[in-house]
Formats: structure tokens, sequence, C-alpha cells
């Protein structure tokens, strides 16, 4: 690839990308490949790849891909918390987990009053412990990306305080929530409604929220809105600004909600995160493949 797969709309986004950078394909061979995951001390990304019930693990010091687990229930999208543990959502357990150290794999939450989640889509780890997650129906639709079934409860956002386990909504006014990120301090978190991705005339935007010391959110307006098809998961550089997967490509939003630039990708993108040993390499996950750019920017750092 080439700089031609850099589209300009704002001169603040020529300082974030190098234009001679080209974006490589690391990998493909997924069917629909989702929640990139980056663990410094092993250079290493793990990465869901749904429909085929694996994780993957990519080694960034020599290129090779391998299978980390299968069955992994149907897993979406992952984050590491501040112990560098892997926390994921599961479309077939209906659950978010966490992996030790050890191997050993701890539930952190698979029920609300007693009623089994949808399909855990989308997590963040905050710096007091508290794990954040989306809940849409999207494992339960079909077979395909788990297993078919009713769902119990809404579409809701959710809060699970990191000492005593309690599970609580934070936010049930959105039809399809998807990605989720903090901001690098912390007092605001930003959720995507994706539903537009797939009907016309629903929400395909982000919403950013204000968070209290007491985990409580307020606000929800819309900071930017899809311009091709819809939002899915996101992250932020050290600068404020959200690189955000969609329909075309990535796309970065500066501070004020401006779209400034785009990584074009010709596939579907689903997620990314920030890798290398300066987090200043993007890696992308796309319908069927694992892509990666180096930037001017470097992630923030969540962990």
């Amino acid at each position: 690839m080439s700089a031609s797969d850099y589209e300009v709309f704002d001169e603040r986004f020529r300082s974030c990308v190098n234009r001679t950078s080209n974006v490589d394909r690391l990998w493909t061979g997924a069917r629909w490949s989702e929640g990139p995951a980056y663990f410094p001390a092993g250079r290493f990304t793990l990465f869901s790849d749904i429909p085929n019930d694996r994780i993957m693990r990519y080694d960034e010091t020599d290129g090779s891909v391998s299978v980390f687990r299968t069955p992994c229930g149907y897993a979406n999208g992952h984050t590491v918390d501040r112990q560098g543990r892997l926390v994921s959502c599961e479309h077939g357990g209906r659950r978010v987990s966490r992996t030790e150290h050890d191997g050993r794999i701890t539930v952190i939450a698979d029920n609300y009053q007693g009623k089994k989640l949808n399909s855990p889509n989308d997590v963040v780890v905050k710096s007091d412990g508290s794990i954040w997650f989306t809940d849409p129906p999207y494992g339960i639709f079909s077979d395909y990306e788990g297993h078919k079934a009713e769902p119990e409860i809404g579409n809701f956002v959710f809060r699970v305080d990191g000492h005593t386990g309690d599970i609580s909504v934070v936010a049930d006014d959105f039809i399809r929530p998807n990605g989720l990120a903090f901001s690098p301090d912390e007092k605001k978190l930003y959720i995507v409604d994706s539903a537009g991705g797939r009907v016309k005339g629903q929400p395909k935007h982000i919403r950013v929220f204000d968070v209290d010391d007491d985990g409580m959110l307020s606000g929800g307006k819309e900071f930017a809105d899809c311009t091709a098809g819809r939002f899915d998961g996101m992250r932020f550089d050290t600068d404020g600004r959200l690189w955000a997967a969609t329909d075309d490509g990535v796309h970065c939003i500066d501070t004020d909600g401006t779209l400034i630039g785009k990584i074009k990708i010709p596939e579907i993108c689903s997620n990314v995160v920030f890798g290398g040993a300066k987090r200043n390499y993007l890696y992308i996950c796309a319908t069927n493949s694992l892509y990666g750019v180096l930037l001017h920017v470097n992630g923030h750092r969540t962990f």
C-alpha cells in the first residue's frame, strides 16, 4: 500500500501519519477478525476470529501467527488490565472473563439480576479496576458468531466494580452499544451506537459521557457521526485524538469531533489497538485480516 491509503480532510492529520509509511496486511485467514489487544512484555497482539471460535496471536518480533485459544467461547472484544491480564467478551458464554497469569479463567460477569447477558461486545478497564462493557445482541442473532438465543435483557452498557464484583447499568438508551473508550484523563467515556450499520436511519455515531467519581455517567451528547457505514472499536492517542474503525478504514477524529483524516483499508474494519515498543504502531482488525501501520502519534497507555 502507499500514500494513497491516507485521506486528508484537515491539515491537522498530516502530522499524524507519514505518507511513505505503508499499511501492511500482516495476516489473512479469518472469517471476521475483532478485538485486538497488545501485550508489550511479549510483543504480541491477540485478536479474535469470532465465527471460527478462536483467538489468534500475532508475534511482532517475527511476524508469525498462531492460534492462542480454541474454542474460546466465540470471543469478541479484548483488553488488557492493569495487571497485564487478558479481559475478554465472550459471545458463546454470554459473559466477560479474565485470563489469569497461570491460565485459569475467571468469570467477571455473566448475568444481570439473574438474567443472562446478551453477547458482551467490547470492554475497557478503568484505572480504579472497574470493568466497563457493552452488551448488544449480535452474538445471539444466529449461530454465526455464537449460539442463537432470545435476549433476556435490554441492550445496556455495564460497569463491574473491581473490588466487590457488583454489576450495574450505566447507560440504557442505546440501540446497539458497541465500542467504548475512556479519554486519556478518564473523565469522559466515549461509546459507539452501531445500529445504523445494519438498519438505515438508526444511530451510527459516537456519544460522549462525563464520568463522576462514583462511576456514574451523565451527558451523552453526540460526539461524531459516522460517514462510512458505522463506527465499531476505537482507541485514543496521547493527544486525545480518537482512532475509530469504520466500514472504509480507520477514521481519525480530533478532540473537537472533526474527522481530520482516514487510513483506508480494503475490508470492513472492526477494531484497533496501538502497539509496538513505542505504542506508535496501529494494529487494525478488518473482515478477514490483520493490518498494521506505523504512525507519528503514540497510543494512550491504559495499563
